[in-house]
């Protein structure tokens, strides 16, 4: 679970303006971050396979709004996955 803190200070990062919350990218960089967290969950509880069905969910839910993202606005999906580092 992801602290107001941590989560706040993902909102200042990747916000496009001053009220800004639910923008694309404020909404895949808090789901990269829980992804990333429960990654490393998984790699000491292996057999946690309730947990690994929500994270199949926000990978999903994540790659929905990447694809939101890249038909709305190429440049704007480009620097994020930069950003996150998603593309190898």
């Amino acid at each position: 679970m992801l602290s107001n803190d941590k989560k706040k200070e993902l909102v200042e990062k990747f916000q496009l303006h001053e009220t800004d919350t639910g923008s694309p990218e404020v909404q895949i960089a808090i789901l990269t971050e829980r992804i990333n967290q429960l990654t490393d969950h998984f790699r000491v509880h292996k057999k946690d396979h309730h947990s690994r069905r929500g994270l199949y969910k926000m990978i999903g839910h994540r790659r929905n709004l990447l694809n939101y993202l890249r038909k709305k606005d190429v440049n704007r999906y480009r620097e994020l996955i930069q950003t996150l580092g998603l593309r190898k």
